[in-house]
């Protein structure tokens, strides 16, 4: 692999700016209620479809860190078959993937009403932005080619 430029580097203010947004959206988060744990669950998620190794190591050894268990991020890529995730988090899951995917779809309209049927107002705001900071990330760390290294 060859290396590239570091966009947090060659362009620290915009980094910064993203990180702002991370935070905030984090912030968000937490107000609504969405557990840490959970959140980062949230960010594998996405890492996991947009295959950014150095977001994937990150989040889940964060979500190890705040009390998520190892059987749930080992489901995490085929949750909607398993009985692991409550209604909540599945309709939050669900609608991450969309955010995520937003090129195959847009974010369906049954995607959005299953999250409205379950979620506040506050929750779905919080998982669109939680979802929209991670796919900022995945493309800073992949365009940069961060080393994962074991």
């Amino acid at each position: 692999m060859e290396s590239r430029i570091n966009l947090g580097k060659v362009a620290p203010e915009l980094y910064q700016a993203v990180a702002s947004l991370d935070r905030q959206a984090n912030a968000l988060a937490t107000t609504a209620g969405i557990a840490e744990g959970f959140s980062h669950l949230l960010r594998l998620r996405a890492s996991q479809i947009n295959q950014c190794a150095f977001c994937i190591r990150l989040h889940t050894r964060d979500a190890l860190a705040n009390g998520e268990s190892i059987g749930r991020i080992s489901v995490l890529p085929a949750w909607r078959e398993t009985q692991y995730f409550n209604e909540k988090e599945r309709a939050a899951l669900a609608l991450c993937e969309a955010v995520t995917l937003i090129s195959v779809g847009q974010v369906p309209d049954s995607v959005y009403a299953e999250a409205a049927a379950v979620l506040s107002h506050e929750e779905i705001a919080a998982v669109e932005w939680l979802g929209i900071a991670i796919n900022a990330w995945n493309r800073i760390a992949i365009s940069s080619r961060y080393p994962v290294n074991p």
